[in-house]
């Protein structure tokens, strides 16, 4: 059994754009700036939006973070997003979810322009990316196709079982690994809370991606002898024992699976730092698209 370090692998990704940062310094070239909106005071977006911050200082990459508390108008929102749409500094920039009730995701979502949308949230890139026309892919999914490719798990042919259907995480799955590119080409079932035999379909898959948010879903039963195994659940079970409060679970029973699986994904460690290195990625790439388009203008 191989274990899946997305800690190390994230820390490699961080390293290269480290590099490519520092030419582009040299360069006099635009340096890439993540900007992210936090409203309110939930836990883990702190987290989250911290530790992106933090990582955006190692790569050498500027960033913003602006914050609101929960009372913040939906009007002010958009008319931030409306700012930082027309700000050239900003290269990409994200809406920490989840949001206040009285705000409509969705109608944020769709303010925020394509072009800076490194979250890969808007229709727009997740048509394109349904095309396999160029897009900002979301970075969960990112990530996971980054651990594939850097751990050299050949997907062409095989089958692929993505438990859980969201917008975040299992539809992208499901249309990147059945694309026709080189992490890619895999038979794909997606499976969910409706599915029947769903353990009879698990059983006969050499990759299973479990994105359900239950856990410990996946036991060793329902898994084949040398299959891959990336576990994207993360849900935190209150723990006194712990300093934070809490301990993460993943949809994984690792223990027992990790025993039959060929390649396996841990919680944590796994699949979440990936989350920021794609992310990080992704702002890169906006930086870059919007320089040369700056450069194709100007000549």
């Amino acid at each position: 059994m191989i274990l899946i370090d997305g800690k190390q692998t994230a820390f490699t990704i961080k390293e290269e754009l480290k590099s490519k940062i520092a030419k582009l310094k040299a360069e006099n070239q635009p340096v890439p700036h993540l900007a992210a909106i936090l409203v309110g005071n939930d836990g883990g977006s702190i987290t989250y939006v911290n530790a992106k911050v933090k990582a955006c200082a190692y790569i050498g990459m500027e960033s913003t973070l602006i914050t609101y508390g929960n009372e913040v108008s939906e009007e002010t929102l958009l008319n931030k997003i409306e700012e930082l749409n027309n700000d050239d500094s900003i290269s990409g920039f994200i809406v920490q979810l989840p949001l206040p009730k009285h705000i409509d995701e969705r109608k944020i979502t769709l303010a925020i322009s394509p072009s800076k949308d490194v979250d890969g949230f808007h229709p727009e890139n997740v048509g394109r990316m349904s095309l396999g026309l160029p897009a900002f892919v979301s970075a969960t999914p990112n990530g996971i196709l980054e651990l594939l490719k850097r751990y050299d798990i050949i997907t062409e042919g095989k089958d692929c079982v993505i438990i859980g259907r969201s917008s975040i995480v299992g539809t992208p799955m499901s249309i990147l690994l059945s694309r026709n590119t080189p992490t890619g080409n895999a038979t794909v079932t997606l499976v969910h809370s409706r599915t029947k035999n769903l353990e009879e379909i698990c059983k006969k898959a050499d990759i299973i991606i479990a994105a359900i948010g239950k856990p410990h879903f996946v036991k060793a039963e329902m898994v084949k002898e040398g299959a891959v195994v990336i576990d994207v659940g993360t849900t935190r079970i209150e723990d006194r024992s712990k300093k934070s409060g809490f301990k993460l679970y993943g949809d994984v029973d690792f223990e027992a699976v990790s025993k039959k699986a060929s390649y396996i994904s841990p919680v944590p460690g796994g699949v979440g730092p990936m989350t920021i290195a794609s992310l990080l990625l992704n702002t890169y790439k906006a930086c870059v698209q919007s320089s040369s388009k700056l450069a194709n203008h100007q000549s």
